[in-house]
């Protein structure tokens, strides 16, 4: 990429002219009166012309910084709906066990990273898969003699199920004798002995007794979350966390430290402290936005903690549950929504998501028609039925294509045949006339929209089985997933009038990528790289000299 500075003779700019002409590229607009252009000019953070070289030069004066971005593609900035953004920053500098193949390799990892901190510190994050050595759970036993020191709380990829060792277990005051709670599982041994692994709500005292990081850890994990995801080209996320979260992002918003866009949700049954908040400071800017509610019904499917209408086809005995009441979720949903706050509900299990459907149509019932965009976080696999009922209720499915190409490498032997023909079924919610908004539920999956992009469109499974893709009458195109990953997110958060397409007017979020998306082959789509990022007219990131 070219950066110069230069005036066009014989051609009067604008006044004042434009702080940066990028030109010479092919911009995909997001805008479908004129999806695509070979240049954009930039005042300030606003975009104030979109279209073609010749007159982009208009735009030029004395001061202006040109690209030439050389045929690349020019996007709108990707925005990820769905992220637990701090966790994703503290996961990059905790013990990574998302690619341990074996239990050895498990084991090593977690003995070799105790050695490096000091005795007493809780070693959390992980992300763990046990489907990478077959399935088998791992347990407290594996790990107790290589932690001697330390204790352990390390969670399975999904957030659902989190393995502890023995000294943990003795810092929450945890033992035998502790009862299941609702909601939840706690593995046991046939002895009735704890393996330490605990499912959705049974791991609630375990993960109270992990102490607060520091407000300088916290900050510093925003600081390397923002960084991280700026060099996958995002510039917008949609966190899903607590109210301390909250607090970490509001102090950076203060200080000026925000290079990532965050709207940020906190728990539904909260609602009436979010309420109250928003009464009195508003719904924030363009930099950090409230008004989001967060609530869950069920679990996960590799956790076997989803909610579904049949058993899993491997434990024929068990069909998930759901971890909050209905009647809770009902009288949150409804008090939430006649205060005008946004409903993201997660839902994983064909009965769950129908339940939460079912939720969603009473509450606008009884509260009366507004423009609510109700969101189902995941809605990962559908009773064929309900693709109708998303778009009848403008219901968002905030959905993460890499979760396909992943759980798609043993989804099959969870839930059979039938059930995969609905599962990450893009295709099917657009064809029903839904909408969908791309995540990647960050440190769950890696925040990386081109591997997103990469996903929706091949179907293609890491482990290389499905070379054509698995369920592939489920891939969906190119734009179709641009759209998911800008334009349509930015609708998911009330944020399309500013931002997810690169307009005259709106802010100045973009991203240049090394090559066309919708011109190579899309299994090369994963290869393509990021080259400049930029936030509100500014460059957060460029991998250029």
């Amino acid at each position: 990429m070219v950066v110069s500075v230069f005036w066009v003779s014989g051609c009067a700019p604008p006044s004042p002219p434009a702080d940066l002409v990028l030109s010479g590229g092919r911009v995909w607009t997001g805008n479908t009166e004129q999806p695509w252009a070979q240049a954009v000019a930039v005042s300030g953070d606003s975009i104030v012309f979109v279209g073609s070289n010749r007159v982009a030069n208009r735009f030029v004066g004395a001061e202006t910084e040109v690209v030439d971005a050389s045929g690349k593609m020019v996007l709108p900035g990707f925005i990820d709906s769905h992220i637990h953004f701090l966790g994703g920053g503290f996961g990059l500098s905790s013990v990574q066990l998302r690619d341990a193949d074996s239990p050895e390799e498990f084991i090593r990892r977690i003995g070799e990273f105790a050695k490096t901190v000091e005795p007493g510190v809780w070693i959390t994050g992980g992300s763990w898969d046990h489907e990478r050595w077959g399935g088998e759970l791992p347990r407290r036993d594996w790990i107790d003699s290589v932690t001697p020191n330390n204790p352990v709380l390390v969670s399975r990829l999904d957030g659902h199920m989190a393995l502890g060792n023995t000294v943990a277990l003795d810092a929450a005051g945890i033992d035998r004798r502790m009862e299941t709670p609702e909601g939840g599982t706690i593995v046991r041994n046939r002895d009735g002995s704890m393996t330490g692994i605990f499912k959705d709500n049974a791991g609630e005292k375990i993960f109270a007794a992990v102490p607060e990081p520091p407000e300088g850890e916290k900050q510093r994990a925003l600081r390397v979350a923002m960084e991280f995801v700026s060099a996958q080209g995002v510039t917008m996320v949609h966190h899903v966390g607590t109210w301390d979260d909250l607090g970490v992002f509001e102090r950076a918003y203060r200080s000026g430290g925000l290079s990532t866009r965050v709207y940020a949700a906190v728990p539904l049954s909260s609602w009436e402290r979010l309420r109250d908040k928003v009464a009195v400071d508003g719904r924030g800017d363009d930099w950090l936005k409230l008004g989001a509610l967060k609530g869950y019904v069920d679990g996960s499917l590799g956790s076997h903690t989803a909610a579904f209408f049949e058993p899993f086809s491997d434990v024929p005995a068990d069909s998930g549950f759901f971890v909050s009441a209905v009647d809770d979720l009902f009288r949150w949903a409804l008090g939430a929504d006649s205060s005008g706050l946004q409903l993201l509900v997660h839902a994983i299990g064909d009965r769950a998501i129908s339940t939460q459907l079912d939720i969603f149509a009473s509450v606008a019932r009884e509260n009366g028609p507004r423009d609510r965009r109700f969101r189902i976080e995941h809605a990962q696999h559908v009773a064929p039925s309900d693709f109708l009922r998303f778009a009848a209720l403008d219901v968002i499915a905030s959905v993460q294509p890499y979760h396909a190409i992943d759980d798609g490498r043993w989804a099959e032997r969870v839930i059979g045949t039938e059930r995969i023909q609905t599962t990450y079924a893009f295709r099917s919610f657009i064809d029903a006339g839904g909408r969908l908004a791309f995540g990647s539920d960050w440190s769950v999956a890696p925040p990386t929209p081109l591997e997103g992009i990469y996903a929706a469109v091949t179907r293609r499974t890491l482990d290389g089985a499905n070379p054509d893709g698995w369920v592939p009458e489920q891939k969906i195109t190119v734009e179709e997933a641009l759209r998911a990953y800008t334009i349509d997110a930015a609708y998911a958060a009330f944020g399309e009038e500013r931002l997810g397409s690169l307009e005259v007017g709106k802010l100045a979020d973009l991203v240049i990528v090394d090559r066309d998306l919708t011109t190579i082959p899309p299994q090369q789509i994963r290869d393509a790289a990021v080259v400049t990022t930029i936030v509100g007219g500014r460059v957060v990131f460029s991998n250029t000299p």
